[in-house]
């Protein structure tokens, strides 16, 4: 009489083993698939409280659907020529940045004299938000700039004035610095120095420094470097460089300074 096959064999084992991982890869890929929206979502409401804290529009406590009412009420957002500085009547919603880079008809390779922020590209176009007050008057405008630090890419938005030289609010919302020394770009107390500084200077030229070892006082244009995070400094001055200049959002605050908020 032939001997019965283990219910042990090795191929039945790895039988039951891929079949656990076919499910399970089926399982995952459908949560991703189900999450994807909600996802989505999430990444737009803290875009959107990031911009209203930036503003000045964000308060303690704020709901998701007090956070949209207010976005939808006192921000408009607008798409932005880089290279002409206009501001265009085409819909931002349809604009995306990160497929914008992949694209050489809609991004410019820059060299390391174009380049002190490490981005490498830049789109054609970005993505510039008024912030109107209670009567629609577009009192600032945030402007989305980004750079290397020292382990990571730095994404900051930064507020201006309608004067188009003086900062009034930064707030980095994506970093990857080291706790406690880079990590403290996010530190509220840091990023207040920026209120009130002029970032170009009479001739429109980048003119904000991040000081080593701290800004003279009555300094207009210079903001106390972090403590033992020179290198993640240096990643903030080269931000304000490229963003504040020519290849940047210099083309536009020269509009700005000539008035074309009071047609935005």
């Amino acid at each position: 009489m032939a001997e019965k096959k283990s219910n042990d064999s090795i191929g039945k084992t790895l039988l039951v083993v891929l079949v656990l991982c076919l499910v399970c890869s089926i399982v995952v890929a459908g949560s991703a698939v189900g999450l994807k929206s909600r996802q989505q979502e999430q990444r737009a409401l803290d875009k959107q409280r990031n911009i209203l804290a930036v503003s000045g529009l964000m308060k303690p406590d704020m709901t998701t659907d007090e956070v949209a009412a207010v976005f939808a009420a006192r921000i408009s957002p607008r798409l932005v020529n880089l290279t002409t500085g206009e501001l265009l009547d085409q819909d931002p919603g349809k604009f995306n940045q990160s497929q914008a880079l992949k694209d050489p008809e809609q991004s410019i390779a820059l060299d390391a004299s174009q380049d002190p922020a490490g981005i490498k590209r830049r789109s054609n176009l970005a993505e510039i938000y008024l912030v109107r007050d209670e009567k629609q008057q577009v009192q600032e405008v945030v402007l989305p700039v980004y750079g290397n630090g020292l382990w990571s890419m730095m994404y900051a938005f930064v507020a201006m004035d309608t004067d188009g030289r003086t900062v009034k609010g930064i707030t980095y919302y994506d970093q990857g610095e080291t706790p406690g020394l880079g990590g403290e770009v996010e530190n509220p107390n840091w990023r207040q120095q920026f209120v009130g500084k002029q970032a170009l200077d009479d001739n429109g030229h980048p003119a904000l420094k991040v000081v080593k070892g701290g800004a003279r006082a009555g300094d207009i244009h210079a903001v106390d470097g972090l403590s033992g995070a020179t290198l993640t400094s240096n990643g903030v001055q080269h931000s304000f460089d490229f963003w504040m200049g020519e290849m940047g959002f210099g083309p536009f605050l020269k509009k700005v300074r000539e008035g074309v908020l009071n047609n935005g």
